[in-house]
C-alpha cells in the first residue's frame, strides 16, 4: 500500500501542476504462454518542479516504469496523461510529440564517439526545427559552460571522463529546456563523490529552469536530493513519500 503521505503529494498537485499523471496502469511482456506482467496497478502523479527518486530491487520494474513515462514505449491499459495528453492507445506521431519535452540521461551515456561535446549536445534540438541555428549554438555553449565543460566542448568522448561524460549527457537532456528530465541509473558508472556532483548538477540545473527530474536509482547516497521518494517492488508501488 501507499503511504498516506502519497495523498497529500497528490492533493497537492492541482496547485503545482501535474506534468505526469497514472492511473490503474498495468504492463505486460511477451504473447500467449510467455506474456508477463511487469506493471500492476501503477497510480502516480509527478509535479512541475519536482525531483523525484524511484528506487527499489532489479526487475522490480522501474525502468520500464520510465520508458512508459518518456514516450519511449507504448503504454498498454489504464491511464497514463504526459502534459495532459493520454497516451494510452496513442499513436506513434503523438509518442513523438511528447519526446519533444522530454529529457533523457542514461547510466550508459549513450553519447555518440564520433562527434565532439558540442555535436552530442546540439543533436539534442534537431527535433525542433523553430529553433535558429544561432539559437542552436548559443544554448550548447552556454550548457557546456554550465555543466564545468567550457575547456572540453570540442573533446570527444573516448577524451572524457566518466564523469565528464554524464555531464555532457546532462546537457543534452536539458538544452531543449524540458519540462521533465527522465534520468535511469545516472550515477551507476560513477564514483561517490562524481555521483553526487552529477546529481546536484541536475539538481540544481533543473529547479533553476523549473522542470520536474525523475531518476531510477539504486544509490541510497542521493536520496536526499529527492522531494519525493517513490519504491517500487515486483512491479508495484509500495512507498510514496515526501521527503
Amino acid at each position: 500500500m501507499q503511504s498516506s503521505n502519497s495523498k497529500s503529494s497528490n492533493s497537492q498537485s492541482s496547485a503545482v501542476g501535474e506534468i505526469v499523471n497514472i492511473s490503474q496502469l498495468d504492463h505486460f511482456f511477451g504473447k500467449g504462454e510467455l506474456r508477463k506482467q511487469i506493471l500492476f496497478d501503477i497510480d502516480l502523479t509527478l509535479n512541475s518542479g519536482e525531483v523525484i527518486i524511484l528506487k527499489g530491487p532489479s526487475g522490480s520494474g522501474k525502468t520500464t516504469l520510465l520508458t512508459l513515462m518518456g514516450g519511449l514505449r507504448s503504454p498498454q491499459s489504464g491511464s497514463l496523461c504526459v502534459f495532459g495528453q493520454e497516451l494510452v492507445g496513442a499513436k506513434k506521431n503523438k509518442l513523438v510529440e511528447t519526446r519533444k519535452n522530454i529529457g533523457y540521461v542514461f547510466q550508459s551515456h549513450n553519447l555518440l564517439a564520433s562527434l565532439t561535446a558540442k555535436q552530442n549536445v546540439q543533436m539534442s534540438l534537431e527535433l525542433h526545427d523553430h529553433i535558429s541555428t544561432a539559437e542552436v549554438e548559443h544554448r550548447t555553449i552556454a550548457l557546456l559552460e554550465l555543466v564545468g565543460l567550457a575547456d572540453h566542448i570540442n573533446y570527444r568522448p573516448q577524451s572524457l571522463s566518466g564523469g565528464q561524460k554524464q555531464r555532457v549527457a546532462i546537457a543534452r537532456a536539458l538544452v531543449s529546456q524540458p519540462k521533465i528530465v527522465l534520468a535511469d541509473e545516472p550515477t551507476a558508472a560513477l564514483d561517490g563523490k562524481t555521483g553526487r556532483d552529477v546529481v546536484e548538477l541536475m539538481q540544481r540545473l533543473a529547479k533553476e529552469r523549473g522542470c520536474t527530474i525523475l531518476i531510477v536509482t539504486h544509490d541510497n547516497r542521493i536520496l536526499d536530493v529527492a522531494d519525493r521518494l517513490v519504491e517500487l517492488e515486483d512491479g508495484r508501488i509500495t512507498h510514496d513519500v515526501k521527503q
